[in-house]
């Protein structure tokens, strides 16, 4: 049997919501014996395992939100899902990942291993939540049928440079997120923003609960912090490439180890993390037959889809242009949502 080409796409931070409370007991019973190392290793810190948050009686947004609970609830989702990938049928091209999702492309890819990937992901996130540097927030430069707003991007990014240009305040780009753009910076930055520009599709601009001012200059301090907290020598060669925000491509078993290391815990950190750029590699060199996106939550499939569309994917050319094809061929396939996941498992 001819296996499926796929690259698969790791989430980031704000994917385990409500609806994915418990989400690991239900899926990933046969991997009770990795969840107890990753409970144990939390445990020694003093920090909730992941099994009492997966497990807990109900979702309380101030716990589960935080970044040093959040980044290893989604890791450990997303890893799992990764690992339940039927390999029979899929031959993974390589793994790329949204933000903190970086982290987990690097176990999924074998550049870390799992505990390694829960060292990073855990001290990254605990960092980001000890400090809590600014904030970050979502503007959409797409129409509702996912086509690019003439000049709107451009608008955005003068308001953007306008109020970062002011004293005291402090204003960058994030994410470059498919169809919007994620920004950050202090509260005086997020604020003018909010003030000035117009309301988009009734909930625009949006302030992202319980995050930092990720992927900017003001998370140096985390960064450093970071380098001297998790050695080079964590990083193994990949077995499977990867893809990161700036669009590089890392072979496996032929990176600087070194240069990954710094890249992870330095730019990664610093500067703005360019998903479409990474999707733009995915399917302009590797040319997939699909993309998968990991779990929790269903809330990435979008972004992708968006970024998809504005390469020209498959002649993708809006949002219902995308679904027509969906319905035809499902080659976005979303773990987070049933009917997709079980064409992945």
């Amino acid at each position: 049997m001819t296996k499926e080409r796929i690259v698969v796409v790791a989430p980031g931070r704000g994917t385990y919501n409500k609806a994915e409370l418990g989400v690991i007991a239900r899926q990933h019973g046969d991997k009770v014996g990795l969840l107890a190392q990753f409970d144990a290793y939390r445990a020694a810190l003093g920090q909730e395992t992941v099994s009492a948050l997966d497990g807990a009686a109900r979702y309380v947004g101030s716990k589960h939100t935080r970044g040093d609970n959040a980044s290893a609830l989604i890791y450990a989702a997303s890893l799992f899902d990764f690992l339940s990938i039927d390999r029979d049928r899929y031959e993974i091209l390589a793994v790329t990942g949204n933000s903190m999702g970086w982290y987990t492309a690097l176990a999924c890819g074998g550049a870390l291993d799992a505990m390694g990937g829960l060292e990073v992901v855990n001290t990254m996130g605990t960092l980001m939540q000890e400090r809590l540097i600014g904030g970050q927030l979502i503007y959409p430069f797409v129409d509702e049928d996912w086509r690019a707003i003439p000049g709107e991007r451009a608008r955005i990014e003068a308001k953007m440079v306008d109020i970062d240009g002011r004293a005291g305040h402090d204003l960058a780009l994030s994410i470059d997120l498919g169809g919007m753009l994620v920004l950050a910076g202090n509260a005086e930055g997020l604020a003018a923003y909010e003030r000035e520009m117009p309301v988009r599709q009734e909930r625009f601009p949006m302030r992202l609960q319980n995050h930092a001012a990720f992927h900017t200059t003001l998370q140096a301090p985390v960064a450093q912090d970071g380098r001297a907290r998790l050695p080079a020598s964590l990083f193994s060669q990949p077995n499977v490439a990867l893809i990161d925000g700036r669009g590089a491509l890392w072979q496996p078993g032929a990176c600087d180890l070194e240069a990954l290391w710094a890249y992870t815990l330095g730019h990664q950190v610093v500067a703005p993390y360019d998903l479409s750029a990474a999707l733009r590699t995915a399917a302009r060199e590797l040319m997939p037959d699909a993309f998968v996106v990991l779990g929790p939550g269903t809330t990435l499939g979008g972004s992708v889809a968006q970024s998809l569309i504005r390469w020209g994917w498959r002649g993708w050319d809006g949002k219902r242009d995308f679904q027509v094809a969906q319905s035809e061929a499902v080659r976005l396939r979303s773990m987070g949502i049933a009917e997709q996941r079980a064409l992945v498992v």
